[in-house]
């Protein structure tokens, strides 16, 4: 999966990924070969972190 450059939309898309196709990050990044550690960043930076319990990046 190629990571939008926009980190809102960003956030959009790998949230509605875990709501409807994957269980945990660690499994959407494995299937989407998407770089966990650089997706956190990102997200990280736009004031986001995954919260494991709710399968979803929240507003820290």
């Amino acid at each position: 999966m190629n990571l939008p450059a926009d980190d809102y939309i960003l956030l959009s898309l790998v949230n509605t990924k875990l709501r409807d196709e994957y269980p945990s990050l660690q499994s959407l990044c494995g299937e989407e070969d998407v770089d966990e550690t650089e997706l956190c960043s990102r997200l990280a930076k736009a004031g986001y972190g995954y919260d494991e319990a709710r399968n979803a990046f929240v507003s820290k």
